[in-house]
């Protein structure tokens, strides 16, 4: 997570807030997540979704 926290550019206690559900990210915060992540944003909000809906994602993982 601190990783995460240092290529994203945001606070290791803010990434900890957002996991947590304690806090909601903007879009940009997402955005930031994404590239700390190397994932493209669409690819973290479909998880992001999956998770919250309980589905599996389309390859079977989840």
């Amino acid at each position: 997570m601190e990783g995460l926290a240092e290529r994203s550019g945001l606070s290791f206690r803010g990434l900890i807030y957002i996991e947590h559900g304690q806090r909601s990210p903007s879009v940009l915060t997402l955005l930031d997540i994404a590239a700390g992540l190397d994932v493209e944003p669409g690819e973290l909000v479909n998880h992001i979704a999956q998770e919250e809906s309980g589905k599996s994602a389309p390859d079977g993982s989840r």
